[in-house]
């Protein structure tokens, strides 16, 4: 965890730096990070990683917790009215599993639990790409829109090339090659965060009173909801201790930075899910640490 805090803490620091400086940065980093930066960090991470299909109970598990998720905050009316904007909705849902949950895992785990953590990253991926711009944009949902939003989606064109490269006789080393630059990526859109925050700051623009109901109850879900579901999922389902861990931590991970860059690409609820980025990364710093005990102390039985 103090790895990681020497990583988030400058980054952030420097983007709100930026941010006060060069209001206009974030929204012109934003749109490029979409297009390019996600497939290419995807394509690293996947290559580096490995494909094997031993990675799919960890991956299924990860999507039927972020969809319980999604349908309970969009079909529950008291939570619907608690967190009514779509920003907050997905922040409330979506992990940033990427650049939290992923050092958490290889910090906290043995070696092989990194690859399920990376199944849970990519399946939260697919789905933030495919639903998120509908449900930020506020748009209605049906399949037809979401499947073509998916086609579109960077993750399912990080996947296809990951998919081609790794079938290659290159792929092992494009994916040495590739670590590093999906980290830096990982580091440019983390920035983004802290850009976000100084545009807020500079412009004077402080979270209205009416906003902490909202952002309070998204931080709740987020923090404690989402990984208590994955804990009673995994109590269903007899697992070994690497998966359960695994999964646990990673619907633990504070917010996805993917929620800002889609609420700042579509102009809404940017601000909003700028603080819910920034108080649930600063929060898990707290919160991941006890969700880990209590696993190890739960009983295996």
């Amino acid at each position: 965890m103090l790895r990681f805090a020497c990583v988030l803490i400058p980054s952030l620091v420097l983007g709100l730096l930026l941010g006060l400086r060069f209001p206009q940065l974030p929204a012109r980093l934003a749109a490029p990070l979409v297009r390019w930066g996600i497939p290419l960090s995807l394509v690293g991470l996947l290559l580096r990683s490995g494909m094997g299909r031993e990675l799919l109970v960890a991956g299924g598990m990860a999507a039927v917790v972020n969809v319980a998720g999604l349908l309970l905050l969009l079909g529950w009316p008291p939570l619907r009215r608690s967190i009514p904007h779509g920003g907050l909705q997905l922040g409330a849902v979506v992990g940033n599993t990427g650049y939290f949950g992923i050092p958490v895992a290889v910090a906290l785990l043995p070696p092989g639990s990194l690859g399920f953590s990376i199944s849970y990253d990519l399946v939260g991926t697919l789905i933030t790409w495919s639903v998120g711009p509908l449900l930020v944009q506020g748009l209605a949902f049906d399949a037809r829109r979401a499947l073509a939003v998916l086609w579109r989606s960077p993750a399912c064109k990080g996947l296809a090339i990951a998919l081609l490269l790794h079938l290659s006789p290159w792929g092992n080393e494009l994916g040495r090659w590739l670590w590093w630059p999906s980290q830096l990526l990982l580091l440019v859109a983390l920035s983004v965060v802290g850009m976000r925050l100084g545009v807020s700051l500079g412009q004077g623009v402080p979270l209205a009173p009416g906003e902490v109901g909202p952002l309070g109850w998204a931080l709740a879900f987020k923090l404690l909801a989402m990984p208590l579901l994955m804990l009673a999922l995994t109590r269903l389902i007899p697992l070994p201790l690497a998966v359960r861990d695994a999964v646990v931590l990673q619907a633990a991970a504070p917010t996805a930075v993917s929620a800002l860059l889609l609420a700042e690409a579509a102009g809404r609820d940017a601000d909003r899910t700028a603080h819910l980025v920034l108080a649930t990364t600063l929060l898990a710093l707290v919160t991941v640490p006890l969700w880990w005990g209590l696993l190890a102390n739960l009983p295996t039985g």
